[in-house]
C-alpha cells in the first residue's frame, strides 16, 4: 500500500482516506463503498452528511455518495428486492489503490454471496473506483455479470451535494429533458434553464448528463458518462421532519443530484461487463 490511502474509523466504520499530493482528499466507507466526503485540493466539504446518520451494520447512511444496484427503489427491474437494491449496506474489499503526482485512487470491490443470492439469485462482480485530484471528484462504477443467468439492473451514484442555502440554487442543464415527477406520477419537458427549489422535490430527468449548480459563487460541474438518467431529490420540510437519521431542518444544505440508469435498465449476459462513470468538478468556490 503507498500513503496514499490509510484506513481510520468513521463512526465505527472502517473507512479510507484518499488524498492526492495537491491536497485532494475523499473518504469512503467499506461499509457500502460509500463515499462520505470531498474536500476539493484548498477547499471545503462540498457533499452533505447528515449529523444524525445511522450507521449501524444494516442501515444506508444518510448522504454523501451511496451506490444503488441492482434497482433503484421500487421501479424495477426487481421490485421484490430492498430499496434502493442489496450493496450499500454490505462490506466492500479494498481490491486496490495507486497514487501518481496528479492524483490518487482506489478501488472497492463486491461479488455476490450466498446472503445476496438469497436475495437476487445472481452472480455478480462490483468494482467502486475513487479518484481525486485538484478539483474533482470522479467516480466509476463497474459491473459484471459472473453468473449463468441473464439480468437487467439498475444503477445511480446518490450524490447528495452540500448547499448553503437551497433557495439560493440554481440547476442548469435541465431543460428540453423529459422528465418522470414522482410526486404527481406525471410526465413533462422541462422548460427551465434555470431549475430552483422550493420544497420537496422527486424527479427523474431523462438524457441529462451534462449539469451545473450554482448557489452564489460557487459552481459544481456534474457530467456523467453511460448514466443517461439524473435524479433530482430534496425531501422538503415536512418529510425531512419524519426522518429519524437527518435533523428536520437540513433539508435546506443539501441537494441530490444523482446520476443512474433507470428508466432503460442494463442487460447483461454471462461473462458480460458494463460500466457508468460521473465526475464532479468545483469550477468556482
Amino acid at each position: 500500500m503507498t500513503e496514499s490511502t490509510t484506513f481510520h474509523d468513521h463512526h465505527g466504520q472502517p473507512a479510507l482516506l484518499i488524498r492526492s499530493p495537491d491536497g485532494a482528499q475523499a473518504t469512503v466507507l467499506l461499509h457500502g463503498a460509500h463515499v462520505v466526503s470531498w474536500v476539493p485540493a484548498g477547499g471545503t466539504e462540498q457533499l452533505y452528511l447528515s449529523p444524525t446518520a445511522d450507521y449501524s451494520a444494516d442501515k444506508a447512511v444518510r448522504g454523501g455518495i451511496p451506490v444503488i444496484f441492482p434497482q433503484f427503489e421500487k421501479k424495477g427491474p426487481d421490485r421484490s428486492l430492498p430499496r434502493h437494491g442489496l450493496v450499500r449496506t454490505r462490506a466492500w474489499r479494498l481490491e486496490s489503490q495507486r497514487e501518481t503526482t496528479a492524483h490518487a485512487q482506489a478501488t472497492l470491490q463486491l461479488s455476490d454471496t450466498e446472503e445476496t443470492r438469497d436475495l437476487w439469485p445472481h452472480g455478480f462482480e462490483l468494482e467502486l473506483t475513487v479518484s481525486v485530484s485538484g478539483a474533482e471528484l470522479e467516480l466509476e462504477l463497474y459491473v459484471r455479470n459472473s453468473g449463468s443467468t441473464v439480468w437487467p439492473f439498475s444503477a445511480a451514484l446518490h450524490t447528495y451535494l452540500g448547499v448553503a442555502d437551497l433557495s439560493q440554487v440554481r440547476l442548469q442543464g435541465l431543460d428540453g429533458s423529459r422528465y418522470i415527477d414522482n410526486l404527481t406520477g406525471g410526465e413533462a419537458v422541462s422548460d427551465q434553464v434555470d431549475k430552483r427549489f422550493v420544497g420537496e422535490v422527486d424527479r427523474i430527468y431523462e438524457k441529462s448528463t451534462k449539469l451545473l449548480l450554482l448557489e452564489g459563487g460557487r459552481r459544481v460541474g456534474i457530467v456523467s458518462d453511460n448514466l443517461p438518467d439524473a435524479v433530482v431529490w430534496n425531501p422538503g420540510p415536512e418529510k425531512c421532519a419524519t426522518l429519524s437519521d437527518m435533523p428536520a431542518g437540513d433539508w435546506q444544505y443539501m441537494l441530490c443530484v444523482e446520476a443512474a440508469r433507470i428508466l432503460q435498465p442494463k442487460t447483461l449476459s454471462p461473462g458480460e461487463e458494463w460500466t457508468g462513470r460521473q465526475a464532479l468538478t468545483l469550477l468556482a468556490a
